[in-house]
């Protein structure tokens, strides 16, 4: 098995430290594009320079790691994934890879443009469904279970009322979720793009803060609540008590996808589409503001000075992220897809 190297379709360049603080952290980072339907692991070679391995799926949307860091949970066009890490803590295979994950299961959902994903307390897949408005668990006999819906959503339907988009978790149960708008009617949520956005507390349904701008990732991180406001291209943490964003660094892109290291937050960054979605939010200011323009990679943020460590730049046909996941203890990873023979060459025994 070796490094996947699509050299004619996109070029990833990184910060000249990057590659020896990723090795220092002992861990590597996933990420998903959608836009250009791509699961990447970036992870570093025993001569210090980086892995980068990329498979195929179908819009590649959120990336949930299980609590042991031996699972993934992929959200794609109609279903979500389960990889199992095939090495045992520690090995390594042929190709110098120390995990090795493979698809061993899935879950049929239809295009219910699912967003991020998680492992819920039984270790099954919890989303996030978009078109329905809801968190939903995945189903067996159905195409999804749906576990809670905003208080404002007066019903399920197919209509993406607010853009419900994020979730976080805890032990495996949504605690808060972001969403663009409180829309209860079909595609409202583009209306109030700007200032529109809204975090909600899961058990009370109530708002917790409203005024934000393209919400995105609300993740939990060493006891405090963090988001993404993508709308203005900040990164920061959530004041429940006193129902506050307060942002901590700036981020020159389309932010959406954020995961955590030690002290440091890793961030996905996009270039706005050329579309009414994307245009006209408050991160086109300050960009003019700072002459800057955006950007598509990942961006390494010191938590403490909100300065940008480190940097991943992605350019060519990939222009837009949606999800990132840290993959503790696991130097250079790999991924198993379905366009090779490999799926059909690899195969694992339970000696249980």
């Amino acid at each position: 098995m070796t490094d996947a190297a699509p050299a004619e379709t996109f070029a990833l360049s990184s910060s000249r430290h990057f590659p020896n603080w990723l090795a220092g952290s002992g861990a590597s980072i996933a990420f998903t594009t959608y836009q250009g339907s791509k699961l990447f692991m970036v992870g570093v070679k025993p001569d210090g320079r980086l892995s980068v391995f990329e498979r195929t799926f179908t819009r590649c949307m959120g990336l949930g790691v299980s609590s042991d860091g031996r699972a993934l949970a992929l959200a794609t066009q109609v279903q979500i994934y389960r990889f199992d890490n095939l090495l045992a803590d520690g090995g390594a295979d042929a190709g110098g890879f120390d995990a090795v994950f493979s698809p061993h299961a899935s879950w049929i959902t239809g295009d219910v443009d699912a967003h991020d994903v998680g492992f819920g307390p039984d270790g099954r897949p919890v989303f996030v469904n978009t078109l329905f408005s809801c968190i939903a668990a995945v189903s067996d006999g159905h195409s999804f279970r749906p576990l809670w819906t905003p208080p404002f959503v007066s019903r399920l339907a197919a209509e993406d009322r607010c853009h419900l988009n994020g979730m976080a978790l805890r032990d495996g149960a949504p605690t808060h979720a972001t969403a663009v708008s409180r829309s209860d009617v079909g595609d409202g949520w583009r209306d109030k793009r700007r200032d529109g956005g809204v975090l909600i507390d899961v058990a009370s349904g109530a708002v917790v803060i409203e005024g934000l701008s393209m919400p995105h990732s609300p993740r939990w991180h060493e006891g405090r609540l963090w988001l993404l406001n993508s709308g203005t291209g900040e990164l920061g943490w959530v004041d429940l008590a006193a129902g506050r964003f307060e942002p901590v660094a700036f981020c020159p892109g389309y932010a959406r996808g954020l995961a955590f290291l030690g002290n440091h937050a890793i961030v996905g960054l996009s270039l706005p589409r050329d579309n009414r979605t994307f245009s006209g939010l408050p991160l086109d200011e300050a960009l003019t503001q700072r002459d800057a323009e955006a950007r598509c990679g990942l961006a390494v943020i010191d938590l403490t000075t909100g300065d940008m460590r480190e940097w991943v730049r992605i350019e060519g046909v990939v222009r837009e992220l949606y999800d990132v996941a840290v993959l503790p203890g696991i130097r250079r990873p790999s991924v198993i897809g379905f366009k090779t023979d490999e799926i059909a060459r690899l195969i694992s025994i339970d000696e249980g």
